[in-house]
């Protein structure tokens, strides 16, 4: 039989009243969770809050930002943080004991590092815990970290490998459900009801990012399409004639997209209904983030996941707009040095680390994900207590040396996605001996055929870049249209040195 958390609320989900769903013995952590505000079910599926007592009419509660705080399980996003660390810490303690228990690379790892799971008597003592790698999960391939027999397991996905074998993800029903849970937790705190219509534009198959957001749409209730990746003609299509309100896209997509409703003359704010957009898969600045909200007329929200954690929704934006909420009653994250390993205080930029805490069938310790970013600890004004973390600004292992420098790509990005002479696809060519190339298309409103304004312009942004990187590199600017466009993941740093 496979393991479950008593205190997983999204447990065995059935009906409630006014067709609202609930969950069995959900309704007495509610009672206890009246002092911080009443719940109301609206006709669109949707949870809000008012603080004081039960009084028969509710009123949602307002953030400073004028904002409805739309919750999907307020109980469980308004955790006092108390509450909340002390229920980390119970299910830190049941993971640590099963992996010892069923996984063979944890055994060995706990001998190897004298810890057993007696030792973890704090959250503090996580850090005592060896870490986990890329490497770990490759050398378990296919399925030498399941904590639960194969039978057990639902659903299978994979993150691609570079060195030949990949990382193989095994989902049990309950994991799959509770990858569905907190996309749906996510969207609904991004402004999303059951009366959206939600076109997925991600790749389905052994991707995660395509299917647990399909499923956690499906949980609020709105109408999914599967469009699939790529096919513009086939996405306005749709968009056109079921009226989407909200995507689902890599940012490199949404920005190409932008081009071809330019090019066909389509104002998407009078012909689409479109009203928000929800990127992942690659990292990418906020000046992108502006670029594709001003194209489309929609607001954009962040989203971090990774197959490894269940895929999308392990943190993403509220209406804020201000950082991700962390899902930390599903997660214990840490920042920390990556060079070092040593541990990094709130607020300082460093490599995420994360700790499954309610997966079934693969529970992972202290994943090293290598993204980089840093946490936020104040409060959020949407009323959630999970604290958030910044935007990701690369990964550890994307850090490009270039003459000694240390360059992420994202920064390059920042700055040209806030020239607006500049389109909306580039690429970093790197060759000989640390020779850098950054390759931009000109916007339709840049490109005038005037050289001297093409080289005030490459001036510009060669001047730009070299006070944000520290470095000089050679700028070349082309006709738009030029380079080629990715409808997966985007290919940004293209790496001929021969060093």
């Amino acid at each position: 039989m496979g393991y479950t958390d008593p205190h997983c609320a999204e447990s065995r989900p059935v009906a409630g009243p006014s067709g609202s769903r609930t969950t069995r013995g959900a309704s007495r952590t509610r009672l206890a969770n009246l002092h911080r505000g009443c719940v109301k079910v609206d006709g669109n599926g949707v949870r809000t809050s008012t603080q004081g007592s039960f009084s028969g009419t509710m009123v949602s509660a307002m953030s400073s930002s004028t904002t409805a705080r739309a919750y999907w399980k307020p109980e469980e996003e308004t955790l006092a943080r108390p509450a909340l660390e002390a229920l980390q810490l119970e299910r830190l303690k049941r993971t640590v004991a099963r992996v010892c228990e069923s996984v063979p690379l944890y055994r060995k790892k706990f001998e190897q590092a004298k810890v057993t799971p007696g030792d973890i008597r704090t959250l503090a003592d996580l850090r005592r815990l060896p870490f986990t790698t890329g490497a770990d999960l490759r050398e378990s391939y296919p399925a030498g970290m399941l904590a639960v027999p194969l039978d057990d397991t639902l659903r299978l996905h994979t993150s691609s490998g570079t060195t030949g074998k990949p990382k193989a993800l095994f989902f049990s029903r309950q994991d799959v459900d509770n990858a569905a849970e907190l996309i749906a937790r996510s969207f609904v705190a991004a402004g999303m009801t059951k009366r959206d219509i939600f076109q997925n534009m991600m790749t389905y198959g052994l991707f995660t990012g395509a299917l647990v957001t399909h499923y956690g749409a499906e949980k609020i209730g709105c109408l999914v399409i599967p469009a699939g990746p790529g096919n513009s003609d086939r996405q306005l299509l749709l968009m056109q004639d079921f009226h989407t309100t909200s995507i689902h896209l890599t940012p490199s997509f949404a920005l190409y997209f932008a081009d071809v409703l330019e090019k066909r003359s389509i104002d998407p704010r009078k012909d689409l209904s479109l009203k928000r957009a929800f990127v992942g898969a690659e990292p990418h600045s906020e000046e992108t983030r502006r670029k594709i909200e001003d194209a489309l007329g929609l607001r954009v929200f962040n989203s971090y996941g990774l197959s490894e954690m269940n895929g999308p929704g392990v943190a993403f934006e509220c209406q804020e707009q201000a950082g991700m909420h962390l899902w930390e009653d599903h997660y214990i994250m840490e920042i920390i040095d990556p060079e070092s390993g040593e541990a990094l205080p709130p607020g300082e930029r460093g490599e995420l680390v994360l700790t499954t805490l309610v997966r079934e069938a693969m529970p992972i310790l202290r994943y090293r994900t290598r993204d980089i970013t840093s946490i936020v600890d104040a409060p959020c004004a949407c009323g959630r207590t999970h604290r958030r973390i910044q935007r990701i600004t690369g990964r550890a292992d994307d850090m490009l040396i270039v003459r000694g420098v240390n360059i992420y790509p994202q920064q390059i990005e920042r700055i040209l996605m806030g020239v607006p002479k500049l389109g909306r696809n580039y690429v970093i060519v790197l060759e000989g001996f640390d020779e850098m190339t950054v390759k931009v298309e000109l916007s339709e409103a840049g490109f005038d055929d005037q050289l001297e304004h093409v080289m005030a312009l490459q001036n510009e942004i060669v001047g730009l870049l070299r006070a944000e990187i520290l470095t000089k590199p050679n700028v070349d600017l082309v006709p738009p249209g030029t380079l080629p466009v990715s409808e997966g993941k985007a290919k940004r740093v293209i790496d001929n040195r021969k060093l």
